[in-house]
């Protein structure tokens, strides 16, 4: 990957991104509002285009509010204008269509946007200030099952798009040796748990999390009727005083070991090792920036890391591979396997002890 390594824009490209960073929180707003106020899917449902006043007539927002909206909209790249007739461009379809879009857009909205005002805070203290915002947590992980109703799905949603669509890749790999027991940590609502019950009619799993996930992932589990093959275990993983559960063919972490620092990372996989039966393997699912096939992927996930500064915890973030692959070498392992670009741009690391 080279996308960064030389400064591809003139001057005049380069003032014009300028200005849309200085205008990004108005560009971002504009949009949402346009979505939300079913201005943008109006004009979409009439490809021929429509006035100012026929949105008017269409969509309960003032004819003030119609202008400055769909004006703005111009600039953002959302709509085209010709002879007062206004139509949707391709970003908009994306906008009002595409998953990926919305699911990021959501999170932003949802569960980043007031808190990051606090960034600057976050980096001088490392602590997660932006999270403030929700009440007095002091991670992310904590309040989850605590957040508002929509905050919580939009969460949700952003974490398991990223992880889910890789699931139908990496479960061949997992089970290509049968393991007999896996340990999920950070299992969440329970998903991957599913996946393991249903692609193999042996396995147990042992979900590994703190209560109030432990709680979204036994009631989803139990109602999917896996009760007999699912086990919990309760516990702060950041407590190095709290032994792991032991006797794993495979522990499973997926877009989990993102949400912690350098050193509390190879802490974890030290336990880890203590963990596994003999000849067993950790699997690691990450999305690595640099791993990325294009550009707007690596972008994602560098802003990403912000969200983890200023809202989850205040000392991780979507790590550079070479950097990660330290941590798991100074934990005592090696990476047997990697590979790269399954689902949404993740990448699965199959470690084992030294």
């Amino acid at each position: 990957m080279n996308f960064f390594e030389t400064d591809k824009l003139t001057a005049l490209q380069s003032i014009e991104k300028a200005q849309w960073i200085a205008f990004a929180p108005a560009v971002f707003q504009t949009t949402r509002v346009l979505r939300e106020t079913g201005i943008l899917k109006t004009i979409q449902a009439h490809p021929d285009g429509l006035t100012q006043a026929q949105v008017v007539e269409k969509v309960n927002v003032s004819k003030y509010g119609v202008r400055v909206l769909m004006e703005a909209a111009l600039g953002i790249g959302l709509l085209t204008c010709k002879d007062d007739v206004y139509k949707v461009t391709k970003t908009a379809t994306f906008i009002l269509n595409d998953k990926l879009t919305q699911v990021n857009f959501d999170f932003m909205n949802d569960v980043c946007y007031n808190g990051l005002f606090t960034l600057d805070e976050s980096i001088k203290n490392g602590k997660p200030e932006g999270l403030k915002v929700f009440g007095d947590w002091p991670t992310l992980y904590r309040a989850l099952a605590h957040f508002p109703p929509k905050v919580r799905e939009s969460w949700l949603a952003f974490d398991h798009y990223y992880s889910d669509a890789s699931f139908a890749d990496v479960l061949p790999i997992v089970f290509q040796h049968k393991p007999k027991s896996l340990l999920d940590i950070g299992g969440n609502t329970g998903k991957w748990a599913l996946e393991c019950f249903q692609y193999d009619e042996d396995v147990t799993v042992t979900i590994f999390d703190l209560p109030g996930q432990v709680n979204m992932a036994n009631k989803n589990i139990t109602e999917r009727g896996f009760g007999d093959r699912i086990r919990f275990h309760e516990s702060d993983i950041l407590d190095e005083s709290l032994p792991f559960p032991k006797g794993f063919d495979a522990i499973w972490m997926s877009q989990f070991l993102d949400c912690f620092s350098d050193d509390q990372i190879i802490s974890i996989l030290k336990r880890c090792r203590k963990a596994l039966n003999p000849g067993g393997s950790v699997y690691i699912l990450e999305p690595f920036w640099d791993c990325q096939r294009f550009q707007v992927g690596a972008f994602a996930l560098q802003q990403t890391s912000i969200y983890f500064t200023a809202m989850a915890n205040g000392n991780s973030q979507m790590y550079h591979s070479d950097i990660f692959k330290g941590f798991i070498k100074e934990a005592g392992f090696t990476v047997a396997d990697q590979k790269d670009m399954l689902g949404v741009g993740n990448t699965l690391l199959v470690c084992k002890p030294e």
